[in-house]
């Protein structure tokens, strides 16, 4: 069975840096779960502290129902990827995978068996015998994870492990260890700053910004309905509009912006007369000019075709951006650049949230 996880309150001060600040998170056995942040969030941290490479200044670590706060990483049930893979260059395919193995004192003979058990669960039967120089991208990143479940962790510990690999490779990447993870009900915890990455293959995500825990949802709710201003910013493109809050109403909030009266789903502490900002995706704003709910006059800047859907860059009387998406299907009613447009969006399509 994977284990759960539990950080309870933990904070880690380095000197004067708070870099993990009141971190309180239950992953559950058997999850997917992803931590998303800009570069020097915390993210890491919090890994290392799961792994037992440092230990909080406070808080709890708890991984299966035991207390292993003050526990070395060879004692927990833990096993880490790291962004770097760190595979032994003069070591053939199946001793790499088999490395934690030999430390602990298994047989030469059982080792290989459970690297070629290994190399069929990642799809590379008979690369046991290969030199690390001989893989390809993809296939390094495979055998990074074949040696980390070797040593059968209750929890893996992934920190950014797809990040030197090429976009396409990358995306055949997540859906791999999406697949992997399904397969060995391993409990994952997957570090990234990449929003794609966690929105595709986690079950549920936190995001961090500055230390803090800003949110933790499913990948929808994190997209439809962020907790925060940073949250919306960051996880996703968007629309934002800073205004001042007139009124709430039947779960509506009126918002004076300087694009005039702006509606949208009041989120959480939103309340008349604080200083807020309504967001709207760029999938939600339409060039319908008769369309009920929110208008907006700009002009058109530019369109950056993209495939199945075109952005379309545009500019509100007073210089602010906005994004609308096109769908491929409606090009031609794309506007000219430059040329005077109105756009609309529903106030169900857009969440109002509170500054701060």
């Amino acid at each position: 069975m994977s284990h759960s996880v539990e950080l309870a309150g933990i904070e880690m001060i380095f000197g004067a840096v708070r870099a993990v600040e009141r971190f309180s998170a239950t992953v559950e056995g058997g999850e997917f779960f992803s931590i998303l942040g800009p570069s020097g969030c915390g993210k890491t941290t919090v890994l290392r502290l799961v792994a037992g490479f440092i230990q909080p200044t406070s808080g709890r670590i708890v991984i299966g129902g035991k207390d292993v706060t003050e526990q070395g990483p060879h004692q927990r049930p833990t096993s880490m990827i790291f962004q770097s893979l760190a595979l032994f260059p003069l070591m053939p395919v199946w001793e790499n995978i088999a490395f934690g193995l030999e430390v602990r004192g298994v047989s030469k003979a059982q080792r290989r068996r459970r690297a070629d058990e290994l190399l069929e669960l990642i799809a590379l039967p008979g690369f046991g015998d290969r030199m690390v120089h001989e893989l390809s991208g993809g296939q390094k990143q495979r055998v990074a994870i074949a040696r980390a479940l070797a040593v059968d962790p209750e929890v893996l510990l992934l920190d950014e492990p797809l990040s030197a690999l090429d976009l396409k490779l990358r995306q055949h990447m997540r859906a791999e260890l999406r697949a992997l993870q399904k397969r060995t009900g391993v409990t994952f915890i997957y570090i990234t700053h990449d929003q794609s990455e966690a929105l595709a293959m986690s079950d549920r995500v936190a995001v961090m910004n500055a230390g803090k825990l800003q949110q933790i949802a499913t990948p929808r709710e994190l997209y439809a309905n962020p907790a925060t201003s940073f949250v919306a910013r960051f996880v996703g493109e968007t629309n934002e509009f800073a205004g001042r809050v007139r009124d709430v109403a039947n779960g509506l909030a009126a918002v004076e912006t300087r694009h005039g009266m702006l509606r949208g789903r009041a989120g959480p502490g939103v309340k008349s007369g604080v200083e807020a900002a309504l967001y709207v995706r760029p999938e939600a704003v339409s060039l319908s000019v008769g369309a009920p709910g929110n208008r907006i006059a700009a002009l058109a800047d530019r369109l950056e075709f993209e495939g199945a859907v075109a952005m379309l860059h545009a500019r509100t009387n007073d210089g602010a951006p906005v994004l609308a998406a096109i769908a491929n299907r409606r090009l031609d009613e794309a506007p000219l650049s430059g040329g005077p447009i109105q756009l609309s969006f529903a106030p169900a399509e857009a969440l109002v949230l509170a500054h701060g």
